[in-house]
């Protein structure tokens, strides 16, 4: 899913089944704490409550990970949350003495390479925990368009069902997980040194965070135009407007994306190419959309204008097929969701629209060559979503009660 991934491997004579993971969501690779001597590297500059907590919560982290493959979302952010606590708390009493003096390391979870990331400084362990929130957010949003229980009963064509709580519940984490990411871009690298900012994991680079934030809000008016077409009271106007929002968003993350370094490999390599089949698909339904309610006019040339947006969502579409390919072959391998919702809608009605009416107004194509040569241009909305408002919890209490704590 994403950067995450886990598939076939195969361990001495034994094949260890390896699940190559359905993506309808982009997905972070979990991190987990590596264990260390917290006791020994923080002796004398912090209280022992709070070393132990520390100690504890790390460990927590990493077994609760491990044991469910990141599966125990609910227990592993109440983890999370609880050890952001703490080291708000440590960040707000401005306890310098642990800068340099304790190293928190943190590694990949997965059956791949297992990069390790190790710093000292308080900021940037605030910022691996955040993303890690993020990720399980978006991990949720993934699960969440992936229930288990996803085909239609008795339907006989295996048509994939998402109820529309799930798909809500989806867009609220896609929209916390923005609110984290956008947090970590203004208030947690501002606050790191040169040095430690250019040496911080691709996901973790100012461009990345802030490509994830805005796709995340792509992805979350992707599922509220799926919404919009279960829905009968939706209008054809409604409906362009939100494949239009979500073609904007798509084009602003590719263009933040696309001038980063690190584009050229790993996650944000995958991360462009996802966002890339992401903009096809908007741009496809932004199009298809805009020539219904274009073809209502009463003009010749509305009706124009209308068959070169149903030619050109029917080109796009099949170029968005292409590009999500290339997603899913780029490493980590991952695998589509087998089409479904406004997708499969759309995949049936725009070739069969544009058939329909390029023969209806063929006459009028012919005498107006010249504007088939001149795709219409998109109309332009104000975006709807915005990244929820995050904020850093209450130090932790054993770090209120830090002066008259004995110091280990």
């Amino acid at each position: 899913m994403g950067c995450a991934t886990s598939t076939n491997v195969v361990v001495g004579r034994k094949n260890k089944k390896r699940i190559i993971q359905e993506s309808v969501v982009f997905v972070l690779q979990f991190r987990v704490p590596v264990q260390s001597d917290l006791q020994r590297q923080l002796k004398g500059v912090a209280p022992k409550t709070t070393i132990d907590r520390l100690t504890c919560l790390r460990n927590q982290i990493e077994l609760v990970a491990e044991d469910t493959g990141g599966s125990a979302i609910s227990e592993l952010r109440t983890a999370l949350e609880e050890y952001l606590s703490l080291l708000t708390g440590l960040i707000k009493k401005k306890n310098d003495g642990m800068e340099g003096c304790v190293e928190f390391k943190w590694r990949t979870l997965g059956d791949g390479p297992r990069a390790e990331i190790c710093g000292t400084n308080l900021w940037m362990e605030m910022l691996i925990v955040i993303h890690m929130m993020a990720a399980l957010a978006l991990t949720e949003a993934n699960s969440l368009m992936i229930p288990k229980d996803c085909y239609a009963s008795g339907s006989g064509n295996g048509v994939r069902v998402v109820s529309t709580d799930c798909r809500r519940d989806a867009v609220d984490l896609l929209l916390k997980a923005s609110g984290y990411l956008d947090f970590c871009v203004r208030e947690i690298l501002t606050q790191l040194p040169p040095d430690i900012k250019s040496k911080l994991p691709d996901d973790m680079q100012e461009s990345v965070l802030q490509t994830l934030a805005i796709q995340a809000l792509g992805q979350g008016t992707e599922i509220q135009l799926g919404l919009a077409v279960d829905s009968q009271k939706a209008t054809l106007s409604v409906k362009r407007r939100i494949a239009c929002e979500q073609v904007i968003y798509f084009t602003q993350a590719y263009h933040c994306l696309s001038s980063c370094e690190a584009v050229s490999h790993g996650c944000a390599k995958k991360l462009l190419r996802f966002i890339y089949w992401k903009f096809l698909e908007a741009k496809a339904a932004a199009y298809y959309y805009h020539g219904l309610v274009t073809d209502k006019g009463t003009e010749p040339a509305c009706h124009v204008s209308a068959v070169c947006c149903f030619l050109a969502a029917a080109e796009i579409l099949g170029e968005s097929k292409k590009a999500g390919l290339s997603f899913c072959l780029a490493p980590p391998v991952t695998r589509a969701p087998p089409m479904w919702g406004v997708m499969k809608h759309l995949s049936q009605k725009i070739p069969e629209v544009a058939f329909r009416k390029s023969q209806t107004y063929g006459y009028l194509l012919e005498e107006e060559e010249k504007a088939m040569q001149c795709l219409p241009e998109l109309p332009d909305f104000q975006l709807s979503l915005r990244p929820d408002d995050f904020e850093l919890p209450e130090m932790a209490g054993c770090l209120s009660r830090m002066k008259s704590d004995s110091f280990a």
